[in-house]
């Protein structure tokens, strides 16, 4: 307390000074048109420019909420989109009900491995979102993997650059498809292999996801044609693809649930049975 005092009565003089010159300003202000505009006008600059400022903090806070929520905005437009056949939707008619072909939930990756042969991510959503092994999982430039295995709060995905990982795809412009895989050497492209030679092919021809693949809908981008072989053996083409994902640099994944698949597969499962 003392050293507040003796800080006033030191200061007096400074202080009175300040009081003065407070007092005059406002005096001025109050009764000066001109310069009470002048002054509403730099407070509002300073005001004005103190706001714009917290709000950039508040919005820089706020990316990865909005990063959420738009991630959650995809997962549901692709929900509709992987479900559309070749008539429009119309979107307000529309439930997201247990009728659907394929549900989708995103999820983030929290590690990524792609410089071995066997890679495998791990994402942050496991059986308490409904996720189970064998669902295919993409993400907004094309195939990811598949989900391998789950815990409750998370989920294993053999990467499409493992090479014991096979799936169903096509050329999309001929409609011939082979089997997709990795041959383990360069992480910017996979193969596609047992193309039959009556194929029209060129460089620079897209390869998306065929129609026989239980787990990934038709026609999600893969990549595009880098150089095509004939395998001397088969008699087939084998096409080097260069990958439209960067498999080093993933940050939200979709994953993709064919609700009918369990179906599909009994029903073929008993008609092979069947035949034999």
């Amino acid at each position: 307390m003392q050293q507040i005092l003796y800080f006033f009565i030191k200061n007096s003089y400074k202080l009175l000074f300040l009081l003065l010159l407070g007092i005059s300003f406002t005096l001025i202000i109050q009764s000066h048109s001109f310069h009470r505009s002048e002054y509403i006008n730099s407070a509002n600059n300073i005001s004005g420019g103190v706001y714009k400022k917290i709000n950039s903090i508040n919005e820089y806070l706020s990316l990865k909420e909005k990063n959420e929520s738009l991630a959650e905005e995809n997962a549901r437009l692709k929900e509709l989109l992987f479900n559309q056949k070749d008539t429009l939707i119309d979107l307000q008619q529309l439930k997201l009900n247990d009728s659907l072909f394929y549900k989708v939930r995103k999820a983030k990756v929290i590690k990524n491995s792609y410089n071995v042969r066997q890679n495998f991510l791990t994402i942050n959503a496991g059986s308490k979102d409904s996720i189970k092994n064998s669902m295919g999982v993409v993400n907004d430039r094309g195939i990811v993997g598949v989900i391998e295995k789950t815990s409750k709060n998370y989920s294993t995905i053999i990467s499409i650059l493992n090479t014991e990982l096979k799936t169903n795809a096509k050329i999309k412009h001929s409609e011939h498809f082979g089997t997709l895989s990795w041959d383990g050497k360069n992480v910017g492209y996979v193969q596609l292999t047992d193309v039959p030679r009556l194929a029209t092919i060129k460089k620079g021809d897209s390869i998306v996801t065929g129609s026989e693949s239980k787990i990934f809908p038709e026609n999600i981008p893969i990549g595009k044609i880098d150089k095509v072989f004939i395998d001397k053996k088969t008699n087939y083409y084998t096409i080097n693809v260069r990958l439209f994902n960067d498999m080093t640099a993933l940050g939200y994944v979709y994953i993709i649930g064919n609700t009918h698949k369990n179906e599909i597969e009994k029903l073929e499962e008993d008609t092979l049975n069947k035949n034999n």
